[in-house]
């Protein structure tokens, strides 16, 4: 159907090019030529609908963003603005001598407070993971010295590293090891 309407509506415009010499009027009808438009029926309104790209990403870009922001930044905001209209920060307040504060009740932002409570970890915590970490190198540190002390005794005795091998192959070494140095006193070196 729209096939017919845009052979009729090309003929038409042809038989106009041709009934018609001068320029402007070939300018006009090549101008018309160009534009995609689809002949509709009903006689309500204008009868071309103009053929566009489709924009169904854009739309479904605003509708998920609008979507997130619904769900996302209205109830934090509402959240926010009923903590600092009702709750409001803490106040400072002398504190009993049996009392030992907690690590989040140094905050004065209510949020700060259940931030720091719920979320991240309590500065002890960080402090341990820290000393924990320390050992473990220190650890790591001690153990490569050995390594290195053990590597020179063996170099100064020249002797080998057998402590992970099969008792076997020690057996064998020192054989060898006996038999190089009993070649090497019979060469006189």
């Amino acid at each position: 159907m729209a096939i017919f309407s845009s052979l009729a509506r090309s003929g038409a415009i042809s038989a106009r090019v041709g009934s018609v010499l001068n320029k402007p009027a070939l300018l006009e009808a090549s101008k018309n030529a160009l534009v995609s438009t689809r002949s509709m029926s009903g006689g309500h309104g204008p009868k071309n609908f103009t053929i566009t790209p489709s924009r169904f990403q854009w739309h479904k870009f605003k509708d998920l963003f609008h979507y997130y922001i619904m769900i996302g930044l209205i109830p934090v905001g509402a959240v926010v603005f009923y903590t600092n209209v009702f709750v409001g920060p803490a106040t400072l307040t002398e504190t009993p001598a049996d009392h030992t504060p907690k690590h989040w009740e140094y905050y004065r932002h209510p949020i700060s407070r259940f931030i720091s409570r719920y979320i991240l970890p309590s500065p002890q915590q960080e402090y341990e993971k820290m000393l924990h970490h320390l050992h473990e190198e220190n650890e790591k540190a001690m153990i490569r010295a050995l390594e290195k002390q053990v590597r020179e005794k063996m170099a100064e005795r020249n002797d080998y590293q057998s402590y992970y091998y099969r008792p076997a192959i020690g057996k064998y070494h020192r054989v060898a090891k006996e038999a190089a140095e009993e070649l090497e006193a019979l060469r006189g070196d």
